[in-house]
Formats: structure tokens, C-alpha cells, sequence
């Protein structure tokens, strides 16, 4: 019987795996091959487990989930974005949780299963949001931290939630306001005595594990507190998570937060894995199959739901429509404390299995569009925006008059902007195309020369006269924008100089070759930048550090290719390799020439012998013993070059 078990487990695990890999090869969430998971062996498939087993161990995962949440609980930062925390993550909350309670009355339910209802839909997935948001790129940007925020009020808003929710499962006394304010009080003692334990007691009790350099006490300790304050809420009449989150704030402001994440990680992923999986056991396929109409038709009320009353909201207090539209798309799916809310109302018998099991797959299914929808949501935002101002944006450009000193940026960005005001100070005569529409409007209005226009159409670059142009400048990085655009300006304006700004030099011969008079690699001009000024300060004659600059701007950059390699190496990268010649190497009285350097695709950089440096030696140069020899290649070449010098 115990050997039956333990191979039921295995092949759960087995099927996770599977579905892990395969769900990731085709951008989707891992939350869902753990569901897909607990379909497979639960009740709906094999049988192996019931929701019931995998419960005791499952909640575990919620309260480490939780303790980590509160990790990432900075108080300071917490305060320096509590008008959109608090304001913006406020309103959606309300209004979302607000209006589907409405809408679930409207249909029948009563007030506590409505307000499940509510909270569930009103809470977004966090890891799924800043996970993409991270890859994109777009933290930093305005829709990015509007995200953000709402999604740190939410993860917030779980936390009363947690009080509630046992409070609601009460069936046998009537729900008063006098238990829900002993509740709130319970809290906010428990909350007390955490913050003066914490305070004191867990910063000294982590030193004395820090000094004991031992990584197991550490993790230990890091178990034992996230459970131990569970505990203790739990003995309060509250719930293990909420202790857990608090007790991860308080030690979110020590010195360990780090380590102490790192540590956790594994079990928390691991038991919130079991935790998803029990959820999947939730699933009842019959239901599914007999409700499939009502559950695609709740799945597009909530996403277009959530994504209407997020915008609304954004418009409300000013935000573009662009950022608007970003943001409400990026936050239209339901999270994964979803789940949790869920799982809680089912096990104090606030739902009923088939209200949970459609609910459950609407979630699951508004995870499954969550990746696509964050991705393209600057892209669907700006093709809403064409739309929308296409009345309003003036896209037919005039004709310019002919003027042979005209610039012309293409890219109105933080570049872009930089560039007009030197020319404009400078009274060189310039003109601008952007493609985005607010931005236009707005320098408009301060009265520069810019257009609505894409740079990448023939028709655009005639009617701003590109052929008058004595320099185009391409700011923008878009690497596709740039194949198109870049030919285009060439043969539009075969006399007029291109600048292109790059972030690095990986396509500098590409787009010299495509008609680029000089590609600026904004990450390497920072290094000569900043060499410039090591020299300066260093006494090197100003006149001097010019000339090498320039040098090194016409050799493409050759002395900022090559670098030693370090633990984390790059393959596709050149690096720089020092080969010591030995009494009995290969290349010991051969001279440069003798060395096919073509055939070995490396390049021989510099000789040093008796401390001294010879920078790209004489074709008659000999070697000697002794000699280290520095060369430069793809560290695949490096190795076969340095056997070839060694040995022949």
C-alpha cells in the first residue's frame, strides 16, 4: 500500500514536470501545468488523491507564499507610491469587487457568495503581471509602475480578506459587526506583538545564526519563523497566512531579506506547486463540459470588465489613453490569490463545488490569455490610439520648403529631444517624425517642427523633402524599424549623412553596409565617455585624448572588443585570452607570418616579453619562449588556437 503511494506521487511529479516543460515552451505560466497537474491525478482523472489529502500540506504553500510576499514590503517604498498604491489600487479594488457583487445578486447569489466573488475577481495575478513586465522591459515605464501599484494594494487587500473569511464560514451565529471589529483587533494585537518581537528578538536571533555560517540552521530558522508566526495568528482564531506575511514584513527591513527569500524559495515553490495542484483536483470536467457556454461567456465579462474599469479609473484622474489602455490590459486576468480566496471560501463552505469549479476555470483560462494580453498591450494600445486620434492627428505632413542644412530626426524620444534642443540653440534648421501621437501633440502645441508620420513608409520621408537633407539622424533601437527605415534614407537622400544611435556595436557592419555614415553604440560611447574623463583628471593633454577617441571610433571600436572572461561567460562574445609560450611550444621561433591567424579566426592583439607590451607586432616579429601572447576570439576558437600554438 505504502509502495502504491509513493508511486502515485512519483507520477504526479512526472506529469508536472512534463507539463512544466511543455507549457514554457509555448509561454505559458507554470501555475497552469500545476493545474492541469491536479486535474490529471485527481478526482476528474486518475483518482489518485483527493483535494482533502493534498490540503494540510497544500496551505503550507500559502503561508510561505505569503511570508515572501511580506518580504517584499518596504514600508518607505510603500509610502513613497501611496497615491497610486492606496488611491489607484484602492478604487480598482472597490469598484471591481463593488460591481461584481452586483452582478452576481443580479443572478441569484446571495451577499457572502457574492462578495467571494468580488474579492476573487477583483485581484489580478502579480507573478505572472511582473514577471512579463521585467521581461518587456517596461517597469520603469508609466503603465508599468501603475501596474505595480494596483498590484501592491491588492496583494494588500488579502490580508483583511484572510480576517474575513473565517468570520463569513461562522454559519451557526449571525455575522455581526461586533466579530468582525474583534477580529480587526486580533490583528492589529497580533500585528503589535509581532512588530515588538521582531523588533527584538529576530534581528539577534538571525545574527547568532549568521555567525554560525551554517546554511542549514539558516534555512531552518527561516522555516521555523514563517510557521511559528503562523502558528500563533492561527491560535488567535486567525489564519496561518496572515502571520506569516506579517512576520515576513518585519523582516523585510533587515540585512538578511535577501538570503532569507533565496532560502525559502525552493520549499515555497515546491508546496505552492501542491497548493495549485490540490486546486486543480478541484475541477469537476463534467461540470466543466456542461457549463462551457456560461464559463467562456463569465471568462469575457471579467476580462473586459476589469480592463474597462481600470481604464476608466486611469482617465479619470488624467492618464493618456495610450498608459490607460497599457495597464487595464495588463491587469485583466485574475491572480493567483484568486486561488487562495477560492480554495478558503470551498473549505468554509462559502461556495458551492460547482460555482467554485467554474470560477476556478475562469481563472485558469484568463491566466492563459494574461501572457499574450501584457505583451502586446503597447501594441494594441497604440493601434487603439491610431483609431481613436485619427481624426485629430495631422498625418498628411507639408511639403517642406528646400533647405540644404536641414536635419532630420526620426524619433522624438529622450534622444530625439536631446538632439533638437542643441540644433535649436545652435539655429540649425531641423524637422521631426514620431509615431506617437501624444507626444506629437504636445510638442506641437510648444511649438516644434514635428509630425505624426512612420519613418519605415516611402510616402512620409518624400513629403518631409527628406532628398533636402544635409543629415538624417534614426534614434530609435528597433531593430526591424532600422532594416526598413535605414535603406529607405539611403536611397531617398543619397548625399545626406545618416547617424544611427544603437544600444551596442552587435550590428554595426550590417548597418554601415545598409547605408549607416556612422553608428553610434550609445553603451560603448559611454565607456569612451568615461574614459575621457579617467585621462583628463589623469593629466593626459585634452588634444591628445581627442585624437585617441576618434581612433578608436574608426577602427569600429576595435580596443573595446576582447575582455577576460569571467564565472559567467558569454559564448557568442569575443573574448581576450593570454597564451603563455612555453620552451617546447609550436610557435617558439616562428615568426607572425607563419601563423595562419585567418584559418584560426582569431586575432593576435598583443606580444608581452620582459614586461613589456607590443601592440599588433610586425609580420617578421619571432617568437620566443616566454612569450604570452594576448588574442582575441569566440572562446570555442580561442581554445583550438591556443593547442595550435602549444602544440602544433
Amino acid at each position: 500500500m505504502e509502495h502504491g503511494f509513493l508511486i502515485q506521487v512519483l507520477l504526479m511529479l512526472l506529469i508536472a514536470i512534463v507539463a512544466i516543460a511543455l507549457l514554457r515552451r509555448i509561454g505559458l505560466p507554470a501555475i497552469l501545468a500545476y493545474l492541469l497537474t491536479g486535474v490529471v491525478s485527481g478526482p476528474s482523472g486518475f483518482h489518485w488523491f483527493t483535494q482533502q489529502q493534498m490540503q494540510s500540506v497544500a496551505e503550507l504553500g500559502v503561508v510561505l507564499l505569503m511570508f515572501t510576499l511580506g518580504l517584499e514590503f518596504s514600508v518607505p517604498r510603500l509610502w513613497a507610491m501611496r497615491r497610486t498604491v492606496f488611491g489607484l489600487g484602492s478604487a480598482q479594488v472597490i469598484v471591481t469587487t463593488v460591481l461584481t457583487m452586483l452582478v452576481a445578486l443580479a443572478c441569484g447569489l446571495n451577499g457572502i457568495e457574492s462578495l467571494v466573488i468580488g474579492a476573487a475577481i477583483a485581484l489580478s495575478s502579480t507573478a505572472i503581471v511582473l514577471k512579463l513586465l521585467n521581461e518587456q522591459g517596461w517597469l520603469r515605464r508609466r503603465h508599468g509602475e501603475l501596474s505595480v501599484s494596483v498590484l501592491l494594494f491588492q496583494d494588500l487587500a488579502v490580508v483583511p480578506l484572510l480576517i474575513l473569511l473565517p468570520l463569513l464560514g461562522q454559519n451557526d451565529e449571525p455575522l455581526m459587526l461586533a466579530a468582525i471589529a474583534l477580529a480587526l483587533l486580533k490583528g492589529i494585537l497580533a500585528f503589535f506583538l509581532l512588530m515588538a518581537l521582531g523588533k527584538w528578538a529576530l534581528p539577534r536571533l538571525f545574527d547568532e545564526v549568521a555567525r554560525s555560517r551554517s546554511n542549514e540552521l539558516f534555512v531552518l530558522s527561516t522555516l521555523v519563523v514563517a510557521l511559528v508566526t503562523g502558528a500563533f495568528t492561527q491560535w488567535l482564531g486567525l489564519s496561518m497566512a496572515l502571520g506569516a506575511f506579517m512576520a515576513g514584513m518585519l523582516l523585510g527591513e533587515s540585512q538578511y531579506r535577501r538570503q532569507l527569500e533565496a532560502d525559502i524559495r525552493p520549499f515555497r515553490d515546491l508546496l505552492m506547486g501542491l497548493f495549485f495542484i490540490s486546486i486543480g483536483m478541484m475541477l469537476d470536467f463534467a461540470l466543466v463540459m456542461q457549463f462551457w457556454w456560461q464559463i467562456l461567456l463569465i471568462l469575457l465579462a471579467v476580462v473586459v470588465g476589469k480592463a474597462l474599469i481600470v481604464h476608466g479609473l486611469l482617465r479619470l484622474v488624467g492618464e493618456p489613453f495610450r498608459i490607460a489602455i497599457s495597464t487595464a490590459l495588463s491587469l485583466a486576468q485574475v491572480g493567483e490569490f484568486s486561488f487562495v480566496v477560492l480554495a478558503l471560501a470551498v473549505s468554509y463552505g462559502l461556495l458551492s463545488n460547482q460555482l467554485s469549479t467554474m470560477l476556478v476555470m475562469v481563472a485558469v483560462l484568463s491566466m492563459s490569455i494574461a501572457p499574450w494580453l501584457v505583451r502586446h498591450s503597447v501594441d494594441i494600445a497604440k493601434w487603439l490610439l491610431g483609431i481613436r486620434q485619427s481624426g485629430h492627428v495631422d498625418e498628411v505632413v507639408p511639403i517642406i520648403t528646400e533647405d540644404h542644412d536641414l536635419v532630420v530626426i526620426l524619433g522624438y524620444g529622450r534622444v530625439g529631444q536631446t538632439i533638437a534642443r542643441f540644433l535649436k540653440t545652435e539655429a540649425v534648421p531641423y524637422l521631426v517624425l514620431d509615431l506617437d501621437p501624444t507626444r506629437v501633440s504636445e510638442a506641437r502645441r510648444a511649438g516644434e517642427p514635428i509630425y505624426f508620420g512612420d519613418v519605415c513608409k516611402r510616402a512620409i520621408l518624400k513629403q518631409v523633402g527628406i532628398k533636402h537633407a544635409k543629415m538624417i539622424v534614426i534614434t530609435f533601437c528597433e531593430t526591424r524599424s532600422l532594416e526598413e527605415a535605414l535603406p529607405l534614407c539611403k536611397q531617398l537622400a543619397p548625399d545626406a549623412k545618416i547617424l544611427v544611435r544603437t544600444r551596442d556595436d552587435s550590428e554595426l557592419d550590417m548597418l554601415q553596409k545598409a547605408g549607416a555614415n556612422q553608428v553610434i553604440p550609445e553603451t560603448l560611447e559611454g565607456s569612451l565617455m568615461l574614459v575621457s574623463q579617467v585621462l583628463h583628471q589623469c593629466g593626459v593633454p585634452l588634444a591628445r585624448i581627442l585624437k585617441r577617441l576618434e581612433s578608436e571610433r574608426r577602427n569600429h571600436y576595435q580596443f573595446l572588443h576582447g575582455f577576460f572572461s569571467g564565472t559567467e561567460t558569454d559564448f557568442t562574445l569575443e573574448s581576450l585570452h593570454a597564451v603563455l609560450l612555453h620552451r617546447g611550444a609550436d610557435a617558439v621561433g616562428k615568426q607572425v607570418a607563419d601563423i595562419d591567424w585567418e584559418l584560426l579566426r582569431v586575432e593576435l592583439r598583443a606580444i608581452r616579453r620582459s614586461g613589456a607590451e607590443v601592440e599588433h607586432p610586425a609580420q617578421d616579429w619571432v617568437f620566443r619562449a616566454g612569450d604570452i601572447l594576448l588574442i582575441v576570439g569566440k572562446p570555442r576558437r580561442l581554445e583550438k588556437a591556443e593547442a595550435k600554438l602549444l602544440h602544433g
